[in-house]
């Protein structure tokens, strides 16, 4: 997975086993409806809290997965910490959490 981002776009791009056994495909979000950005030091136990999830979910270890909502995405892994932000534009996807070692560097280039 690689996180892109420009002055207008964050692009989340997904290796073809993550689309795959996650149900998932590449995210791409206008960086003006991109809000509430924080980074989150134990993804996998935010990923694990409420709503049903289809994808691949390895409890305390990783997921990739949505929920059935498909109001929140997850990709995420123990120990790496994650991006997360808020999705404000129209469509069903409202959050999105992605385990990354540079989170601290995205959250900072995202934040107002």
């Amino acid at each position: 997975m690689r996180v892109l981002v420009n002055e207008q776009f964050v692009e989340v791009r997904l290796a073809p086993w993550q689309k795959a056994l996650g149900l998932l495909r590449n995210i791409r979000v206008a960086r003006a409806d991109v809000s509430e950005v924080e980074v989150v030091q134990d993804p996998v136990r935010e990923a694990m809290r409420g709503g049903v999830k289809v994808g691949l979910r390895l409890p305390w270890l990783y997921f990739v997965a949505r929920t059935i909502r498909l109001d929140e995405v997850f990709v995420v892994r123990r120990g790496v910490p994650a991006l997360s932000f808020a999705v404000d534009g129209e469509g069903t996807l409202r959050r999105v959490l992605l385990s990354t070692p540079n989170a601290e560097e995205l959250a900072r280039e995202l934040a107002p």
